[in-house]
Formats: structure tokens, sequence, C-alpha cells
């Protein structure tokens, strides 16, 4: 198998453009008995009336219900903190950290907003009907709680080192939070599992996923497969890669820079595009949203019934904003704060813009557009012909659209790529500057394939992080709500001051 496996290597290394088809081949070979046996684990279903029910979906779910219900419904009871954290409220700019609040935001969202909220919630409707959009909202509702649980910790026990670079996330509250509750054994065997499940999710769905349907939407509205990327689409890669590259180098700094202007760019193009068509089928709204709603309850002519509505809902939450699974508390982990909870409260946002917000959008123009009757239609393809029904032109915009999503979730998965790699190799510079090389060869690899098995197994790594991630969330679940007490006691008394206020009162 080592012999094999360097062999493929140096192929790929040699030759990774003219040899693309025996590379595939070569890989899917290797890969497939692997992700077979991998994803069938992790996404192991059991039968619920018509319906086949993936536990590690429920997982999710009974954790955010959990979390939600422990912590007094922080989802809606801390939203308005939230907003106040973010625009600068709390803010001290003496606090140690890489990031502002706004920026932790944004370079987390840049891993969550991506085809998740073009594509999956297509995939929600086309499989589930309407009403599974009712229950990914819900899903992302509940998301928020444990988001808000998985980035106090990442904060509260994030690394900082003398250079002034942060390291946080899972790998770090794991190892070092159980440690606390002498669980140091289980602690460090959680972190490590993480980690490795978190690099294998990094290279695949955070990065050669996101290059391939980068590239494909391009050769899509170039001319198909008479575009000259058809055969070339290494060319496409390697321009992304020198993009990904030049931001990625400067780390966490560089990619909050350009992650605060890309995602509000990015979503208002696709958002603005998704309102005018919404305005201009206004008297259809109330109607679709009444579709959504029984259909949460009927779920009428839908394979699985109500049960199978209500997994697609929440599959496709899970999928899209990635509450439980860990990865947003390794971005957040670098704000600048001395205060674990404020950036909790700031994670809360991450699930409502992200499933509650562009999901809802995706979902409702897809339905006053009747693009979901089609059957012919799914994925991309229907989000794409839903828009264009009013747009004629709008493949374009979402081919720009599709580009910045992806190269903004490469940016953000590189980095907790790189934040695993470095916990398990070594928090070193070299240890570094390897695995963003590494990450950059992956780019133009992913866009010249076809990925077949290698997406199954990068899928199923991206939810095994929540095995190790979720069971420990509950484990330090009593810290987050000792912290919590203590900081609304010290907001209510004014020890943590607001800012904002203070120099509205300096400059009356």
């Amino acid at each position: 198998m080592n012999f094999r496996f360097m062999s493929l290597l140096a192929l790929l290394l040699w030759s990774p453009f003219t040899l693309a088809g025996e590379i595939d081949s070569a890989i899917n070979e290797m890969i497939a008995p692997i992700s077979n046996v991998i994803a069938s684990t992790v996404f192991y279903s059991v039968p619920v009336g018509e319906a086949s029910v993936p536990l590690i979906v429920v997982w999710l779910v009974v954790a955010a219900i959990f979390f939600t219900v422990y912590f007094g419904f922080i989802n809606i009871r801390g939203f308005k903190h939230a907003i106040r954290v973010v625009r600068g409220d709390y803010t001290n700019p003496a606090d140690k950290g890489e990031v502002s609040h706004f920026q932790a935001l944004t370079a987390a969202l840049s891993g969550t907003v991506g085809l998740g909220n073009i594509a999956g919630v297509a995939v929600a409707i086309s499989i589930g009907g309407p009403g599974a959009t009712f229950w990914m909202i819900i899903g992302g509702l509940l998301g928020m709680s444990t988001k808000f649980v998985e980035c106090t910790l990442g904060v509260k026990y994030r690394v900082e080192h003398a250079d002034g670079r942060v390291s946080g996330g899972p790998m770090y509250y794991l190892s070092r939070g159980l440690a606390e509750q002498g669980k140091a054994g289980l602690g460090k065997f959680l972190a490590v599992f993480f980690a490795i499940c978190c690099l294998g999710g990094a290279i695949g769905a955070g990065n050669m996923f996101q290059a391939n349907q980068a590239a494909q939407q391009v050769i899509s509205v170039t001319g198909g497969e008479n575009s000259f990327f058809a055969g070339n689409a290494w060319i496409l890669g390697l321009m992304m890669a020198g993009l990904v590259g030049v931001v990625i180098i400067g780390g966490i700094k560089s990619i909050a820079k350009v992650t605060e202007k890309v995602i509000p760019l990015m979503a208002g193009i696709y958002l603005t595009a998704a309102v005018v068509i919404l305005a201009m089928n206004a008297s259809q709204i109330p109607e679709a949203f009444a579709v959504i709603f029984t259909g949460a309850f009927t779920a009428a002519g839908v394979t699985g019934g109500v049960i199978g509505c209500m997994i697609q809902g929440f599959k496709r939450a899970a999928f899209s904003n990635e509450a439980g699974l860990g990865s947003a508390a390794i971005a957040h982990a670098a704000v600048k704060t001395k205060e674990p909870l404020s950036e909790g409260y700031v994670s809360l946002l991450e699930p409502f813009i992200d499933t509650v917000v562009i999901c809802t959008m995706t979902a409702l123009v897809i339905v006053i557009t009747g693009a979901y009757t089609n059957p012919d239609l799914g994925g991309v393809g229907m989000t794409s012909a839903a828009f264009e029904s009013a747009f004629s032109w709008f493949p374009y915009v979402l081919a720009v659209a599709v580009v910045l999503f992806a190269f903004s979730t490469m940016l953000a998965w590189c980095y907790y790529g790189t934040k695993a790699w470095t916990y398990l190799f070594g928090d070193s510079k070299g240890a570094d500057l390897t695995f963003k090389v590494i990450f950059c060869i992956f780019v133009v690899i992913g866009s010249s394939m076809s990925l077949g098995p290698v997406i199954d197994f990068s899928d199923s790594m991206i939810f095994a992080m929540s095995i190790a991630n979720i069971a420990g969330l509950y484990m330090l679940a009593p810290v987050v709500k000792r912290e919590l007490a203590s900081y609304r006691s010290r907001i209510n008394t004014g020890e943590i001051a607001n800012h904002r206020k203070e120099k509205q009162r300096e400059t009356a």
C-alpha cells in the first residue's frame, strides 16, 4: 500500500495534466474501497417509516436542541447583543488576537457560504419537496446554539504565540479543556482524531471539490464542450491556486482582509438578484411560504413523507452552516478579545446569515419560479434555471458567484487545514508553509479531474469531525455556562465597557 501510494504521488507531481484520465482511474481505484467503508460508517442510516435517517444528522440535531435548551435559547436572546459586538461596541484595541470580530465572522462565513447555499438548497427541495426549506430554517436556528458553544471554547482555550499568532479550535479545547477535567488522555485522542479528519476534509471538500465546481461553472458559461477550458481545466486551477497562494501566505490576517470584502460582495450580488426576482413576484411570496410550511408537515408525494422531508432539511442545514463540526471555531479563535463569550455571541450570526437568510432566499426563488417542478433539474442547474427565468444573463452572474464562493471557501479551509496540520506536526513556520504548498497543488489537481470517491471520502471526514467535537462540547458545556453567567454579570455592572458609548460621551 505504501509503495502504491508513493508511486501515485510521484505520478501526480510528474505529469498531472497529460495523464489526467489515468490519474483519475488510479486515485479512484485506490480511494474507492476506503471511501466506501468510511462513508457507509459515518453516514450509517436507519429506516424510520419510509425514510432513511443518517445517524450523524441525528447526532448534530440532538446536540443543537440540547444546547439551545441548556443555554436558555441563547440563539434568540443573544441576537441583539451579537449585533452590538460585531459592530464594535465592546471592542478593545488592546486585546490580543489577529482579527476583528467582523473579520472573524466573515472568515468563518467564507467556509460555509458557498455551493451549499446555491446547489444544496435545490438538492433538498428536489428530494424533500419545498417543505424541506422549513426544516432547513429550523436546523439553522438550532445550529446557532451549537456554534455559540464551540466558538466560545475556541477562544477560551486558544494558544497565543509570542509572535502574535493565535491557534485555536477543537484540537485545543478538546485537549486543554478536557485535561482540566482530568481527562487528558481522552482529550488528546479526540483532538488528534479531529485534526486528522479536518485535514481530509480540507484537502477534499474544502479544496478539490470547490476548485472542480468553479472550473466546471466557468467551462459551462464559456462554451461548454467547445470551451477552450474544456480540455484545459488545469489552467483555471493554476490561476485559482495562484490567487489562493497569494492570500494564504499571509495567514489569517491576510485571509480576513480578503473575506471581509469578498463575502459582502458575493452575498450582495447573489441576494440582490434574489430580491429583484422576489420583488417582481411579490404577490406570490405569501403563497410560496404557504407551500413551504404546509409541505413541511404534509410532504405530499415526497418519498419518505414528513420524516424524509425533515431529514433533507436538517441535512442540508448541517452541510451548509457546519454547526457542530467545529471548523468555524478555528477561525473565530483568532479574534482580538479577552472575552471568549463575546465571540460566542458573534458566532450566532453565522448560521443565521448562511442558512436562515441566504438559503431561504434561494428556496423562495426556486419555489416561486416553479423550477422545482421540473424533474430534469437538480442541484446548481435548478437554481440557475430559477434565476434564469427572470434574467437570461444570470448564468454568468452565477458563474461569478460560484467562483467567488469556491475561492473564499478554499481560503477558509486552507486555514483550518493548516491549523490541524501544525497541531499534528508542530506549530512552526516550516510546517505551516508545507501544508499551504500541498493545498495549492491540490487546487490544480482538483480542477482538472473527476473526483468520484475522493469527495465521498472528504465529506465523510468533515462530518466525522462532529463525532469528536460534539462529544467534547457536551463535557465542556458547564464551562461555557459559567463563562456566560460571569460575562452577563460584568456586562450588567459595566465592568465590560461599551466603548462605542464611551466615545460618544467623549465627543458630546
